[in-house]
Formats: structure tokens, sequence, C-alpha cells
């Protein structure tokens, strides 16, 4: 049996050390700051991608991984004599994961697997590291599909937004729901339901997200004792921390994993995003 090599995109979010631990393919969307081109992560880190958002008066743009630089990366890994599951973000907020399908019709190897799984940021990259870690123990490509597809049916996105503005300006939230956030400093609370983003609920002041969040992780099914909870951030490193400490009080997990909301995430989300993200049941 061939071994197995796990790519996906830089909207998956996986923290640089599970990425070399791994052996994971990352391919990085690129983001536009009017003339100038970044590659997320690669170019500009975290830090620098929302020094720069706070700065700018216009939205960057962000494009998608294209058909042929998946080709080029597919084969590439083909030629070393591995197969490859290409894992990618949710195909309801970009087209990369179209793209991954037009490579493999152009390449027609029975060696190329893709999947969806319909999650954002480390949601979709717990998926990952965790398909990355049984192709290295030796499973077999149907083994990791199977636990791929279990995962994809259990993870959860709790995320809060400063403002609505930059989902609305992004094109990934209709304006209706956007001015929602106009009105008497309400906060949105969000989750992504069949890959797509949807409001959850809303609090009027700063200070009431991360109770609220607690409040929903917990009707949603997260339990005390987890194995492990993932926090992740953008550019909000006050609350990541208050955010961490409310996590252990309420839950007790064994381990907390901190990420950063990458570049291309952070563009349609903007400064101050917070998230819990978990699979149920674990």
């Amino acid at each position: 049996m061939k071994p197995i090599k796990i790519m996906t995109t830089s909207l998956s979010d996986i923290p640089r050390k599970f990425i070399e631990e791994y052996d994971i393919t990352v391919l990085p969307l690129t983001i536009r700051f009017g003339d100038n081109e970044f590659r997320d992560r690669v170019d500009l880190s975290t830090e620098e991608f929302f020094d720069k958002l706070k700065g700018d008066y216009e939205l960057p743009s962000t494009s998608q991984i294209t058909p042929s630089m998946f080709i080029r990366e597919i084969e590439n890994i083909l030629r070393k004599g591995y197969q490859i599951m290409i894992i990618n973000g949710s195909s309801g907020v970009s087209g990369t994961h179209q793209s991954a399908l037009m490579a493999k019709k152009e390449l027609e190897s029975d060696d190329i697997t893709v999947i969806d799984t319909l999650a954002l940021s480390y949601t979709c990259g717990m998926i990952v590291v965790e398909a990355a870690k049984m192709a290295k123990e030796g499973s077999t490509k149907e083994k990791i599909i199977e636990r791929v597809q279990d995962m994809k049916e259990r993870a959860e996105h709790i995320f809060s937004v400063e403002t609505l503005d930059y989902l609305k300006k992004g094109g990934r939230l209709s304006a209706t729901k956007a001015t929602i956030g106009k009105i008497l400093n309400v906060k949105p609370i969000l989750t992504i339901k069949d890959g797509k983003v949807e409001l959850l609920d809303k609090v009027r002041g700063s200070k009431k997200i991360i109770p609220k969040m607690i409040q929903i992780a917990k009707e949603k099914g997260l339990k005390k004792g987890s194995e492990y909870i993932c926090i992740a951030h953008g550019g909000n490193t006050k609350g990541i921390e208050k955010l961490k400490e409310e996590i252990i009080n309420s839950f007790e997990p064994k381990k907390i994993i901190i990420t950063e909301i990458g570049c291309t995430i952070g563009t349609y989300t903007g400064p101050g995003v917070l998230a819990i993200l978990y699979m149920r049941g674990e």
C-alpha cells in the first residue's frame, strides 16, 4: 500500500508545530492589500495582517488556490510514491474545494481523494491533523475517510466578531443579517452550519461575549473533562487569555489548543474574533 500524504490549505489555521510533526502539506491562499500580494502565513504573519487590517480603509481581497496550483503540488507528491488526500475548508465560503476537484479530474488518478469538511479554521484543522496522524501511523485510506466523516458530523464552531461589517463586505453574510450588529452595541455569536456562516445568538456589549459562548457550548454538548478543546483568536490576545481561563473553569479539558485565526479567514471576521472549536463527544 502506498503511503498517504495529507494536503490542506491555510483555511485550516493549523499551528506550525502540528504541520511539522505530521508532515502536512499546506497551500497558502493569497491576500491582497491594494496592489500588494501576500501568501497567508508565508509572506504575512497573522499579527502583521491584523495590524494592517486595522489601519486599512478597504477590505483586502483573497484568492483561492487555483486548479493549476493544486496540480503542481499533487504531481510532485505523486512522483514521490504517495497517494494523496486533500482535506479542504468549507466549500460554502471558498472555491478552493472546487479547484481541488478540478485538479483531480484533470489528473485522472485513483491515488487522489478530495474531501470537503464543511468546516473552517482549526475545526477543519483538527480533522486534517487527525487524518495526518493516522496516515503517519499507517492507517488505510478507508479508515482515515471513515474517521474524517465521523468528525465532520460532530464538528462545532462557536465564534464572535466585534462587528459584522467584514462578513458583510466580504459577501459571507447578508446585509439584512449584518444590520443587527449596528443596533445598541449588539455583538453577534456565530457558527458554521452546512458550511456557511449563521447567526447563533447576540449579546449587548463585549463583556457578555465569553459567558454567552460558554453557555452555548454547554447547550451544544461540550462536556467537562474533554480530551481537548481548541480556542482561537484574531488579534485579540487579551480576549484569548480570558477565554482560556473560562474554558478551564467551565470544562476542565485535559488539553487546550490555542491557535490564531489566519489571514484568509481574518479578512472576513475582522480583528477581535474569538472562537471555541471542538468535536462533540471528544
